[in-house]
């Protein structure tokens, strides 16, 4: 069954990619200039500053030399890494620490309901829910920089790089360092091949000649620690990395870590000799000439890949990469005079070009991408929505599919587990791996938002093809999906209505799990997806299924006192204990990401975002806070509130020179940021479904002379 509907999904790619929705006419943008005005250029050493490229499932992050020439230097910022979408290890588990070592069970109804719990007062089962969390974790696949050698014998030191200038094109995925070594210049162009996860790099340097410059790798051991730099350089006999071919100019290194391998091959030009300098460290010497080509690929199983050659891969992003930019969405604030409108752009074009390199690929992104481990690089289905759902808006949907593929692969499991809790249809994990088990979390086997992101997506991918063929590729995980949502709330005979109920913890993480129920944004979010399910229902030539129908109708209204929305049921004090005012604000979702609701009244959720606005711990929020309240705003029709949310001065609403969201010291990026920040541009354009306003979401001042095209509306 999953293959064939891989198979019928690869077939809809190609259809989405061909297929545009409606849009309000425009003058055409002139995207080389929108994009290439906004490429980034850093003079100097700047941690934070590190510039990336990839190709969605495999990217490289590169320092002031335009390689991994220092790396110690960026642990502090944004660190340098190499990593992919297969690369996984998992450490042995010696200890036969087993899942059912990992349960804590809750009374729900009469019956006995088990999660995923970290139990810290057990040390046995503290010790399997760390395992479980850590493994597998994503690995860093290998460092490669320059090895740079003073005329007096003794290595490079970062200060000893004079005159830097570290450059990205976005509109070719080239990054160019220029720099000054000992009084010689060297420049040093990388790319990433688009079509197979693989660095090119050519360098052009006076130093070649002399012998003081080289290529070097170097391969760590795994972390299983939820570190930012993702590897250990300091335990040499835990790995090995064994040359097994070193001939002409190419070689192949094999890499193992326990159980787990994968393949790095290399190729280069001119004279040039590789050698093991010391374990896992390999040195590419060029005897002769000032250029030098190098080329490495990194594959689970090299097969039939082949290393391509530089002008080969340069010639693939220069294809590639301008044909991205000129498919989809564009947003050229070039017109406008309010000063904001040029940072606006800044984050618009940055955003696209990070989300592309490292969230585009077959599997969900973690929060950190593939620059860095967050969560040990696993993923956050609540967090998908953000990561990708811009992408229809954007009108490029054919992004989501592979993403999309991955729950029918983890649909089992997903059964499995609301068969164990005593539900009908498929519960969706929280914290994953490829392997798709739920981590052991206090907080997240609680969490429940993200049951409905799958409905979400399903629809755009049907509102970007109503086909046929859409309803059968995805219908299926619809149809499980609101099985589980109709059973899953609790009906009270005394209230006559079904409520959302323990143990739960919504998306404002900081309400307990023993007592919150009723929380708005999930309620708002249930009836939006079940009322869609049976949508699909008529669409596929089903009759609708009345238990969602009933549950749609009856589920609880979000609760409410002196006319605002509560957090949850009955938390009155939500806006005066300011312990509550920390963390999402995501009451605001319930009419902001969601339309209009019957139960939702839009005067009192304009009251409850004023109150939020002005009493709010806004320091305390997340990179997608801003960009959620701001839809509120829109659709609310307060554009210049919706400004000042999306550009609220606090420390997470941060946007690197790089275009990374930065969070705190632990989170130095943060994609779901900018993802969120593209679906609220989108909203703010185009609108949703029943705007008739062209840019609702920008003030009628006479200084937003917003352009945009190939954008579509909200839901």
């Amino acid at each position: 069954m999953i293959k064939i509907k891989t198979i019928k999904i690869a077939a809809l790619a190609l259809i989405f990619a061909a297929f545009g929705c409606a849009e309000k006419p425009v003058a055409k943008i002139d995207r080389h200039a929108l994009v290439t005005r906004n490429n980034v250029t850093v003079e100097g050493f700047d941690s934070l500053a590190s510039l990336s490229v990839g190709n969605g499932n495999f990217a490289f992050t590169t320092d002031l030399t335009g390689l991994q020439t220092f790396y110690d230097e960026y642990e502090n910022g944004v660190p340098l890494g190499t990593q992919s979408n297969w690369g996984w290890h998992t450490n042995p588990n010696t200890e036969n620490y087993q899942w059912s070592e990992t349960l804590k069970y809750w009374d729900v109804q009469g019956r006995e309901v088990p999660y995923r719990h970290q139990l810290k007062d057990n040390p046995r089962a503290n010790a399997a829910c760390n395992y479980f969390r850590e493994n597998p974790q994503r690995l860093h696949l290998g460092m490669i920089g320059l090895k740079l050698t003073k005329a007096d014998g003794t290595s490079a030191v970062i200060g000893d790089i004079k005159n830097a200038r570290h450059e990205l094109d976005m509109w070719t995925g080239k990054i160019t360092s220029n720099f000054e070594f000992e009084g010689e210049p060297v420049t040093v162009e990388t790319y990433c091949n688009q079509d197979q996860d693989q660095i090119s790099a050519q360098i052009e340097s006076p130093l070649i000649a002399k012998g003081q410059l080289a290529v070097q790798w170097k391969f760590p051991a795994a972390v299983a620690e939820n570190t930012h730099a993702g590897y250990d350089f300091n335990s040499p006999g835990i790995h090995q990395s064994v040359l097994e071919e070193n001939t002409g100019n190419q070689a192949k290194i094999h890499r193992q870590l326990d159980t787990d391998s994968y393949e790095v091959a290399l190729n280069w030009t001119g004279d040039a000799e590789l050698a093991e300098a010391e374990p896992h460290t390999f040195v590419l010497q060029p005897a002769t000439g000032e250029s030098l080509e190098v080329n490495c690929l990194f594959a689970s199983e090299l097969g039939n890949e082949t290393v391509a050659d530089f002008s080969a891969t340069k010639a693939n992003n220069e294809q590639k990469w301008p044909a991205f930019w000129q498919s989809g969405g564009a947003v050229d604030f070039s017109a406008c005079s309010d000063p904001r409108a040029k940072e606006l752009e800044r984050r618009t074009v940055l955003s696209q070009y990070l989300i592309q390199i490292q969230s585009s690929g077959n599997l969900p992104p973690a929060e950190t991408g593939l620059t860095y481990n967050s969560w040990y690089g696993k993923f956050h289905l609540e967090m998908h929505w953000w990561h990708i759902a811009h992408f229809a808006q954007w009108n490029r949907p054919e992004y989501m599919l592979e993403q999309m593929n991955y729950y029918n692969k983890i649909y089992d499991k997903s059964l499995q587990t609301a068969k164990d809790q005593g539900y009908k249809g498929v519960r969706w994990p929280k914290m994953i791996g490829p392997d798709g088990e739920n981590s052991p979390s206090s907080v997240g086997s609680y969490l429940i938002w993200q049951q409905p992101h799958i409905i979400w997506f399903a629809e755009q991918m049907y509102r970007a093809n109503p086909s046929e063929e859409t309803i059968n590729a995805f219908k299926r995980l619809v149809f499980a999906t609101a099985d589980f949502m109709a059973d899953f709330p609790v009906w009270s005979e005394e209230q006559q209505q079904y409520n959302l109920e323990p143990p739960l913890i919504p998306a404002q993480e900081h309400w307990p799990r023993e007592s919150t129920e009723n929380p708005p944004f999930e309620l708002a979010y249930w009836h939006w997806a079940l009322t869609v399910a049976n949508e699909w229902k008529e669409r596929a030539g089903e009759t609708k299924d009345d238990k969602w129908e009933d549950v749609r109708l009856k589920l609880a209204k979000p609760d409410q006192a002196d006319g605002v929305y509560l957090g949850i049921q009955g938390a009155t004090d939500s806006y005066t204990n300011m312990e509550l005012m920390e963390d999402h604000p995501v009451v605001l979702g319930a009419y902001g990401i969601l339309p209009a609701w019957d139960k939702i009244d839009p005067e009192v959720t304009r009251k409850t975002m004023h109150v939020i606005a002005e009493r709010w711990d806004w320091p305390s929020t997340w990179g997608w806070d801003y960009p959620m309240a701001a839809m509120s705003a829109v659709r609310l029709g307060e554009p210049e509130l919706a400004l000042e949310f999306l550009l609220k001065d606090v420390q997470k609403n941060t946007y690197l020179k790089n275009g990374h969201n930065y969070q705190s010291e632990r989170l130095r990026v943060y994609l779901p940021g900018n993802g969120g920040f593209l679906t609220t541009i989108a909203m703010m354009c185009a609108g949703w479904d029943g705007c008739t306003e062209n840019n609702p979401g920008f003030p009628k001042d006479g200084k937003w002379d917003v352009k945009w095209e190939g954008l579509n509306p909200m839901f």
